[in-house]
């Protein structure tokens, strides 16, 4: 708030108002108050002075003896002294006390060492005898023989007490005290104060609207600049029109720079224009500033939909992967010619992008920029290539597996004819077994391959898949141990539940799980870790493994049908997985473990948008 009043003009010209003309009316107001409190307490003490002085002359010159004296009580005990004093000088007390209200009057006896009387009567008549305590005031007033004012709380609450000892003959015979609750004078103060404080209020107020009155004109046209200008951001034809005298002549002055601005403009953008690529500006708050018509062909957005809209709102790269552009603004490092799937209205892009920081000539940031050229039309001939390629390899296996296949028939084909007309008992037992054998064998690869080829019908339930994984593991766990291997599960607690076929998953983390072990012939550890990225509403499962990881050069071709490294592998465990993790809609990702060993990790959409339930893909 403090930063804002003191960068705005109205705010300085308020707060110079409140210098020039609030803070001497403050500073005289503070003096005269504390004047007129110091002059209202000497008044005081002088009225309680002036009425002890009077307590003392009324006392006679003989004191408390000749009142003694005279009733015949000089060897008489203290309470008859007392008795015959109080009701000698109570009187006095009272008459006194009666003439001002509120105040309070008495005698002390130093002799006596006791109040004699404390007036009015009827309220502190009861401290007749009582002695003063050794700490007390009067005390020092007896001893040093000087009159003292002071405030403290005594019997009858918070006041000021004025004292003034009683002399005679040379000696000091007690003292007379006079005081006034401090309420009352604080009441009288409380009402000086609230008759200043409300005069240096409205002062304070008539000078701010005088102020706020005087400026509001200027502020008018300061505004009409200011709200111009900031539509020159966005289109520089703006004119600021309306205003007249000096900030006429401002608005003038921008309207010319507008002009010159406008020509310089005009250039770039024929130039952003003629480039066949997309270009894409964002300022350093990510906030799009330049979108050339390559753009706007290849996204579907017009140029005027997104201009000053953040970035990463229109474009929303996190479910793909993190933009390249906002990680060059915010960390400074480019990104030459990366390939990435681009969203843009109407769908999915593969782009080839290209990112780097805008900087003026003082190497100050400005923002940054994406240049970016659409490969969607090469991907798609690159997939048809691929696609080729792979029903050529299908080809060639399908040959292996009809080779593979005939071996065993031909086999079981020798046995079956040899047992029509001859073999013993003992033959069948000893060779039977071999031919179930083969028969297991040849149909675990017609089977996989009828598993990898056929339309999988899917009962879609929500599924929780911390116990899918947990059912999973114990499949494969007691051969796992024997070979010295250890399974850990990090899960969180909040994990959704995902739409999802159970037996389809199970599938899959059972294929991720076998082939991890496969991949350790001794002891290691296979680590299933997952979170919930909230942002994409996508849940994403870790298997991590510390085996010999998989050769780069093979990367590619290890979700290929049929493609195996193992002597006894059918080739189809990886194929499987990304048919049916690509079939709920989600995606599989390869990686190296930094610790040596793959990770798998798999992307699966909470709930199954758009795709068709059969899982055809």
């Amino acid at each position: 708030m403090w930063e804002f009043w003191a960068k705005s003009l109205r705010g300085r010209m308020l707060i110079l108002s409140l210098i020039i003309v609030n803070i001497p009316i403050l500073v005289a107001s503070y003096a005269m108050k504390h004047s007129a409190e110091q002059s209202l307490l000497d008044e005081k003490k002088s009225k309680l002075a002036a009425i002890a002085v009077l307590f003392d002359s009324r006392l006679g010159a003989q004191g408390f003896d000749g009142i003694l004296r005279r009733h015949g009580v000089q060897e008489g005990s203290k309470e008859e002294k007392l008795k015959v004093l109080n009701r000698e000088l109570m009187v006095i007390t009272d008459e006194i006390a009666a003439a001002s209200p509120g105040l309070g009057a008495g005698y002390y006896a130093r002799e006596l060492d006791a109040i004699v009387t404390y007036g009015p009567s009827q309220q502190f008549g009861y401290t007749v005898g009582w002695a003063i305590r050794n700490d007390h005031p009067g005390r020092s007033v007896m001893d040093n023989n000087e009159f003292r004012v002071e405030f403290g709380t005594l019997v009858r609450g918070n006041i000021m007490n004025a004292m003034r000892p009683l002399q005679r003959d040379g000696l000091v015979i007690g003292y007379v005290f006079v005081n006034e609750l401090t309420d009352d004078v604080r009441a009288q103060v409380a009402a000086m104060d609230s008759s200043i404080s409300l005069s240096v209020m409205v002062g304070v107020i008539v000078s701010l609207l005088l102020i706020v009155g005087l400026t509001e004109g200027m502020m008018r046209d300061v505004q009409s600049v200011i709200y111009g200008v900031k539509e020159l951001k966005f289109d520089l034809r703006r004119r600021i029109t309306g205003l007249r005298g000096e900030m006429g002549e401002v608005a003038a002055t921008i309207n010319e720079m507008a002009n010159a601005l406008v020509n310089a403009r005009s250039l770039s953008e024929n130039i952003m224009d003629s480039i066949a690529d997309g270009l894409i500006a964002v300022d350093t708050q990510g906030r799009i500033s330049a979108f050339n018509r390559a753009a706007e062909q290849m996204t579907g957005f017009a140029q005027q939909d997104v201009m000053g809209k953040f970035y990463e709102e229109i474009f929303h790269m996190e479910q793909y992967c993190p933009s390249l552009l906002i990680d060059t603004l915010r960390t400074g490092e480019p990104h030459i010619a990366g390939e990435l799937k681009y969203p843009v209205k109407q769908g999915i892009l593969w782009i080839s992008t290209t990112t780097s920081l805008l900087q003026n000539l003082n190497g100050e940031v400005l923002g940054a920029v994406v240049v970016f050229k659409d490969l969607t039309e090469r991907k798609q001939l690159e997939d048809q290539v691929t696609r080729a390629e792979r029903l050529a390899t299908l080809g060639e296996l399908a040959a292996g597996v009809a080779h593979e296949i005939r071996n065993p028939l031909t086999g079981i084909k020798g046995f079956l004819q040899y047992f029509q007309t001859a073999g013993t008992e003992e033959e069948r037992q000893k060779y039977l077994p071999l031919l179930l054998r083969e028969v297991d064998r040849m149909n675990k690869i017609i089977e996989g391959l009828l598993y990898f080829a056929r339309p999988c019908q899917a009962a879609l339930a929500p599924t929780d898949l911390g116990r899918v994984i947990h059912d999973t593991l114990v499949l494969i766990r007691s051969r796992a141990e024997h070979q010295g291997i250890i399974f850990t599960v990090n899960l969180p607690d909040d994990l959704p539940q995902v739409e999802l076929d159970e037996e389809q998953v199970k599938q899959v983390f059972l294929n991720l799980v076998i082939n991890s072990v496969q991949a350790m012939e001794q002891a290691g550890t296979v680590c299933v870790s997952g979170k919930y990225i909230h942002k994409t509403d996508v849940v994403e499962l870790s298997f991590a493994d510390n085996g010999p990881g998989i050769a780069e050069h093979i990367k590619k071709k290890v979700f290929d049908p049929f493609f195996t490294t193992k002597k006894t592998g059918t080739g189809l465990g990886l194929s499987v997985v990304q048919r049916l993790v690509t079939a709920q809609g989600g995606n599989v990702i390869l990686e190296d473990n930094p610790g040596g060993g793959t990770i798998v990790r798999l992307q699966i959409p909470r709930t199954r948008k758009g795709e068709s339930t059969n899982g055809e893909h």
